[in-house]
């Protein structure tokens, strides 16, 4: 993906790329409710496409899935009026989102989505908002938008949008199973229990330090996967398929379902995709790592 944005006079097209969790470690509940967190995200290579076209009256969305909602309830949707009204032209806009990040799935891709709308409407208006000011403008739509917007692996904390760029990610080939079902993250964390959390070492020893050692292999784990796992045994299942198959490991990400195996080679993932597309109850996805500033 080495231009995310296509566009000309009357139309923009925006790629938007979904994210795993390498690592997520819940250090505690807020007082808000929230849950504040320490988690290494990366951008992967599978995306959606969004199309942009202006000369409308204020904001229209269609999209190719089912099961996403066309009004304010996307948060694509919020983010077009967010912008619009933060930077009043007297022109609308249209989005047609064509998705193939699975829904409700762990991956960010509602938030993704959001702002790549954001990123898109900054450059058609000459960039008016600084990357401080746009992080802003997402994180009031949802906590991960500010990790898309910086588009580039980072450390996240706080509720996940305190963010600190991480560029010493090895390169890893992905595949990613997802299923037909989708998880609520609020529920999933409604019913975390803190005293059941594994990953300190993550958020203890992770080398923030350039030149120390490293291997991200060392750190798989999500603290979230207790939960889901108990109400879906299907992750599981998914993670000792991928690990039969050669994955180097495997983990789900986010608040799931989606589970990702990473792969050293193109090769090695490649027969696991084929093999794996042909079993099970999910289906099976390609990506990379996107381990460098998106352009």
């Amino acid at each position: 993906m080495k231009n995310r944005l296509q566009h000309d006079a009357a139309m923009l097209r925006v790629q938007s790329p979904a994210k795993i969790n390498l690592f997520l470690h819940v250090t505690a509940k807020r007082p808000d409710g929230y849950h504040d967190l320490y988690s290494l995200m990366c951008p992967i290579t599978l995306s959606d496409t969004l199309t942009l076209t202006f000369g409308h009256q204020g904001v229209g969305l269609t999209c190719d899935h089912p099961g996403v909602p066309s009004d304010e309830r996307n948060l694509a949707w919020r983010a077009a009026a967010l912008f619009l009204d933060r930077m009043p032209s007297g022109e609308g806009v249209h989005i047609l989102l064509e998705k193939r990040i699975p829904v409700s799935a762990g991956l960010g891709g509602g938030s993704s989505n959001a702002a790549a709308v954001l990123t898109a409407l900054n450059r058609r208006s000459g960039c008016p908002f600084s990357l401080k000011i746009l992080m802003e403008m997402g994180r009031s739509l949802g906590a991960d938008v500010p990790f898309f917007l910086l588009n580039r692996p980072a450390i996240a904390e706080g509720i996940g949008d305190r963010l600190t760029a991480y560029d010493r990610l090895d390169r890893f080939f992905l595949v990613l199973l997802g299923f037909s079902f989708g998880v609520s993250t609020a529920n999933v964390y409604k019913n975390l229990n803190l005293g059941l959390t594994k990953c300190k070492k993550a958020n203890t020893s992770f080398p923030l330090e350039k030149g120390q050692d490293f291997d991200i292999l060392q750190y798989l784990c999500n603290d979230l996967e207790t939960v889901t796992i108990h109400e879906f045994p299907e992750i599981d299942a998914a993670k000792a398929a991928l690990m039969k198959h050669g994955s180097a490991g495997a983990l789900m990400s986010g608040s799931g379902p989606t589970v990702f195996g990473l792969f050293h080679t193109a090769e090695k993932r490649d027969h696991a995709l084929a093999s794996l597309s042909a079993m099970g109850n999910w289906r099976a996805y390609s990506a990379e790592l996107m381990v460098r500033p998106i352009e």
